[in-house]
């Protein structure tokens, strides 16, 4: 949630338009979306597995390696106890990729400093960011981690899909099989194109797409705040990503 909202902040103040840091910043949200679905793999129930099976399964739209791509990636002929143990070790090592990207980000949010709602050059306003923001940040910081711990003590399996309680079965396919909420607009995508790799390309597509937004920007004006039409256009996109959101975790129905 916090890293959708950030998107959404640096679109509407227009924090794209420094591009090392907005690029590097598209690059953190590939790799914690590869690790939450490592990650979702290694409870082995049956979203787990069939998860796995379908995700992994979009690299055979590669042409002519795509078959061996995901032999190599499974450890096998299908998704089995070698792909359990390699995605372990993916969600063990890409936190420290992660750690890494996120030093490089701040990095160049150092040299560039970060944008403001009006846009605008603010440096005679500007105040130490210790102690006024510093405090702040770990404040916020506290609340998440209070709130986070709560969660995975009181309450661990209030976000887990039910179907995901039963061991996995390679032999019982799930009537629905979805991801999880933060990948549902993407999935919702992927399931409406019928041709395999046109929805594989899609939904790369739908993400990647962030890098090209820096060359689209054609105002003067940095943000959206003095600009009407642009306001409506960021909110229609919203909107749009909460329907097809909404969308992929419905059931699959006959027109």
């Amino acid at each position: 949630i916090c890293i959708y909202m950030h998107i959404g902040r640096g679109l509407y103040y227009g924090s794209y338009l420094y591009k090392e840091t907005w690029n590097i910043g598209v690059v953190l949200l590939l790799l914690v979306m590869m690790t939450a679905f490592v990650g979702y793999v290694l409870p082995w129930g049956q979203m787990s597995f069939w998860g796995a099976t379908v995700i992994t399964n979009l690299l055979s739209a590669v042409p002519y390696i795509g078959g061996s791509l995901v032999q190599w990636l499974w450890g096998g002929f299908s998704v089995d106890n070698a792909t359990l143990t390699r995605f372990f070790a993916f969600h063990f090592l890409f936190p420290f990729v992660i750690a890494g990207a996120t030093l490089v980000h701040l990095l160049f949010l150092h040299q560039t400093g970060s944008t403001n709602p009006l846009g605008l050059n603010s440096d005679a306003d500007k105040v130490s960011f210790h102690p006024y923001f510093s405090y702040k940040d770990l404040l916020g910081f506290a609340a998440l981690v209070i709130g986070l711990t709560a969660l995975a003590l009181f309450s661990p399996n209030l976000l887990g899909d039910p179907d995901n309680f039963t061991p996995a079965n390679p032999l019982v396919t799930p009537p629905h099989i979805k991801p999880e909420w933060y990948f549902l607009f993407a999935y919702a995508i992927l399931r409406s194109i019928p041709n395999k790799l046109g929805g594989v390309l899609a939904l790369f597509a739908s993400i990647l797409i962030l890098m090209v937004v820096p060359a689209l920007h054609t105002s003067k004006q940095r943000g959206l705040t003095f600009r009407p039409l642009t306001q409506f256009l960021f909110w229609t996109l919203i909107a749009n990503i909460t329907i097809l959101t909404w969308i992929g975790g419905m059931p699959v129905e006959h027109p």
